[in-house]
């Protein structure tokens, strides 16, 4: 009975082999296990080991329609009131996000996201004459909060009307103020007194990357 002949691997090869296998393990142990920081000439990048998993992260999540909205009214200056003049817009349904960027379809949204998220952590969608708006951004402002919240005033705007739909369909909340932190609503001043009287609303502030520089919360 004859047995087939299967030629040995030269010992280089398994010698390089085992060294390729070897490195990689090594940088897995490494990165995961072992503590390591930036170089000195990058940490004004304000780059760390937490910032390149949250960007990796964010780079897997579609970029919400709510970030439309958010570069729509942090870019505004108040006197050009885009959704107003939008007369085949229906806000109860979904918006395509190249309409907020007023057809500039080469804008980066997951870059966009990002610098939001950084510039304008909390937005606040208020109206000047009601008192629930009111006291939230007394209570906020309290916390002075650096930087500080936005504040949209919706009833001095052209375009209210369709904000509000805007705002009713993307965060449930129907009602002002509506506070958006990062992107998300956190409810109205009820919500935000509650959170202020358990002590939970300054952690929570402060996560979002808005800096209290008072006692307030405490």
């Amino acid at each position: 009975m004859s047995t087939q002949y299967i030629p040995r691997q030269p010992k280089a090869f398994r010698r390089r082999r085992f060294l390729i296998g070897s490195l990689l393990l090594a940088g897995i142990l490494l990165f995961f296990f072992f503590p390591w920081e930036i170089p000195f000439s990058l940490k004004d990048a304000n780059i760390s080991r937490a910032s390149i998993a949250r960007l990796a992260k964010l780079k897997e999540v579609p970029v919400g329609e709510i970030y439309g909205l958010l570069h729509l009214v942090t870019g505004d200056n108040e006197q050009e009131h885009v959704l107003s003049n939008a007369v085949q817009l229906d806000p109860t349904k979904p918006i395509d996000l190249a309409f907020y960027a007023a057809g500039e379809n080469s804008l980066d949204w997951q870059r966009e996201r990002q610098r939001l998220d950084e510039e304008y952590p909390i937005v606040v969608f208020s109206k000047t004459y009601c008192g629930f708006s009111r006291r939230a951004k007394e209570l906020l402002a309290s916390y002075e909060l650096q930087p500080p919240p936005k504040i949209v005033e919706v009833d001095i705007r052209d375009d209210g009307n369709v904000i509000k739909q805007l705002l009713t369909r993307l965060t449930k909340h129907s009602t002002f103020p509506n506070i958006i932190l990062r992107g998300n609503s956190i409810g109205g001043y009820h919500n935000i007194q509650d959170l202020h009287a358990r002590k939970s609303l300054r952690k929570l502030l402060e996560d979002a990357g808005a800096l209290s520089l008072s006692n307030a919360g405490k």
